[in-house]
């Protein structure tokens, strides 16, 4: 049903010249994030791929007419706001002003990092615009991570790679859809582009069915609340959203705060890469100033400036305000300086397949900085990874190929008042670990053992997480593994005295019974039903001295069984 085909009813949350009551913000507030929300579960749901049926690889959003972010699904990944801010800025630049470029029953779809907006090409963006009386009103977008977009390695994810060109398909901003008809021809190509082109033509149907669920949703919110209250409800969702934060900016005290921190690598030939952090606070002003950080390196661990912002926002916000929406207003407070061709504002045609590293990096570093003034809102470093094991070969099962991507949490950093967690995604990423059934129901692999890493988290009157260590053999038949890695040199910090936590490893497990630790980033690597891969994620930093332990945490480590005896006498003098 259509907006056009629905008679409007009197609105029961506004006003007729639109003003809101606070009572009617919230309704109005509340049935936009649901809409959200039930689209998010309807892409799940509908998805072939286990990146985004099992692991929820994928956001949903309302965007308004001015291509600012109304509302994002509660469980959407805080990464994705860029994607989505990008897209509508690409979007609004390309088709805004053309005649007939934005009409009802387009979707439009694009993933480049470098003239779409996006983030990385496995990120693939869909927008589906909203028309009321032939008016535009609004768009309803989404994004999913797929698990490849062709390129140079299955998973589209590896080190290795020099240029965006080597990273697979490349979307402009262009439409999938024009007026409500499928571009088949359009389709076909970017099909034909992919590995496993039966599942990603699966993951674009579940995004192409969220995007109508959506606007279906968000033409009976309009037919029963009325258009001018919608309209107001999107300004003010926003502008409170910024006020709310600006205020708390405002509690923090004027000054100038810097940390540094560094990436492993690059994957090619570049380590111990720095990001230099300087915060520059003035009452309700907050800059984040890069200068410092290093050139953009050959490697795919670049970011363009967009999830540069979504990476800041996410921090400061988590630090400042939790529970507070994630929309525009968040973009709106925070300003960034990053100069244009460095690691963290990539010039094209820089490779970024592995930006979300970077981004917890960043989440790492305006952590540190802010953490002597807010003693009580930080945590230790988590894992600071965004951990990449991709597995691809032909499936002896059906002859088919496959790709089987996850990227696996760690450990989350002590807290002020509690430990951290173990073995979770942690800060931007926001994903699942995929289950071990669903591995071994979809994918001709034996997982051989799934278990915290012991030791791996830092000690500290709270103690770091612990990583996660999966070991996976192929059945039947010979498969590739690449992979991403960070914190493998670098280890996760600890705060106010507390210890880092373990760095992550790869290891490949030869038909000798010898062990070879693999490159950070390993790219291609065979593996045979002899064999076997390890991947170990990293820990985290623990928080305070572990001296201010108390015993009874110690006795419940020691029972535990996720420490052994030399971690407990090193760092606690044997328990309690």
């Amino acid at each position: 049903m259509t907006i056009e085909d629905q008679q409007p009813q009197a609105p029961d949350s506004g006003k007729a010249d639109g003003s809101l009551d606070a009572i009617g913000l919230e309704i109005l507030s509340n049935a936009l994030r649901s809409i959200a929300d039930e689209s998010f579960v309807a892409l799940m749901k509908s998805a072939y791929s286990t990146n985004i049926k099992e692991r929820n690889d994928h956001s949903t959003a309302i965007v308004d007419p001015k291509g600012r972010l109304v509302v994002q699904a509660s469980q959407s990944l805080p990464i994705h706001i860029a994607s989505m801010h990008g897209l509508m800025e690409c979007l609004l630049a390309k088709y805004g002003d053309r005649e007939g470029g934005i009409r009802e029953g387009d979707i439009f779809i694009a993933n480049d990092p470098h003239v779409a907006g996006g983030t990385h090409l496995p990120d693939i963006n869909m927008a589906k615009p909203v028309f009321d009386n032939g008016e535009l009103v609004a768009f309803v977008c989404n994004i999913a991570h797929h698990a490849d977009v062709g390129g140079m390695a299955p998973g589209s994810m590896a080190g290795g790679m020099s240029e965006i060109y080597q990273e697979g398909l490349r979307i402009p901003v262009i439409k999938l859809f024009k007026a409500g008809e499928l571009q088949e021809e359009m389709l076909e190509l970017l099909l034909l582009n992919v590995r496993v082109p039966e599942e990603r033509r699966g993951d674009y149907y579940a995004q192409i069915a969220a995007c109508r669920l959506g606007a279906r949703r968000l033409a009976e919110t309009i037919a029963t609340h009325g258009l001018a209250p919608v309209r107001t409800a999107f300004d003010e969702i926003i502008a409170r959203t910024e006020t709310r934060l600006r205020r708390a900016v405002a509690e923090i005290p004027d000054g100038a705060y810097a940390f540094e921190d560094f990436m492993d690598d690059d994957g090619i030939d570049t380590r111990d890469i720095p990001i230099k952090l300087v915060i520059h606070v003035n009452g309700d002003r907050i800059l984040f100033d890069f200068s410092g950080t290093s050139p953009q390196v050959p490697g795919n661990v670049n970011v363009t400036l967009n999830a540069t912002m979504a990476s800041v926002c996410y921090a400061l916000k988590a630090l400042l305000d939790p529970d507070l929406p994630n929309n525009q207003g968040v973009l709106n407070v925070a300003a960034i300086e990053a100069e244009k061709g460095t690691l963290l504002n990539a010039a094209f045609p820089s490779p970024v397949a592995a930006r979300a590293h970077t981004c917890q990096r960043i989440v790492d570093v305006v952590i540190g900085a802010l953490a002597d003034c807010l003693p009580q809102r930080v945590v230790a470093a988590a894992n600071g990874a965004n951990t990449t094991a991709v597995f691809a070969g032909i499936d002896p099962r059906n002859g088919k190929s496959y790709v089987y991507l996850e990227t696996l949490g760690g450990g989350f950093g002590g807290r002020p008042t509690k430990d951290g967690k173990d073995g979770v995604q942690v800060h931007i990423t926001n994903t699942s670990n995929l289950p071990v059934e669903a591995i071994e129901m979809e994918y001709p692999l034996m997982v051989e053992e799934y278990a915290l890493v012991e030791d791996s988290g830092g000690a500290g009157r709270h103690r770091g997480g612990m990583g996660l260590r999966r070991v996976i053999r192929p059945v039947g038949h010979d498969c590739l593994f690449n992979g991403a890695g960070e914190r493998f040199r670098h280890q996760p910090w600890g705060l106010f005295g507390g210890a880092p936590g373990s760095s992550g490893r790869f290891l490949l497990h030869e038909t000798d019974g010898s062990v070879l630790r693999l490159a950070i980033k390993p790219a291609e690597v065979k593996v045979t039903p002899a064999q076997s891969i390890t991947v170990e994620t990293p820990g985290a930093g623990g928080y305070g001295p572990p001296a201010e332990r108390s015993p009874e945490a110690i006795e419940i480590d020691r029972k535990s069984g996720k420490f052994t005896k030399d971690y407990l006498d090193r760092h606690y003098g044997g328990g309690a």
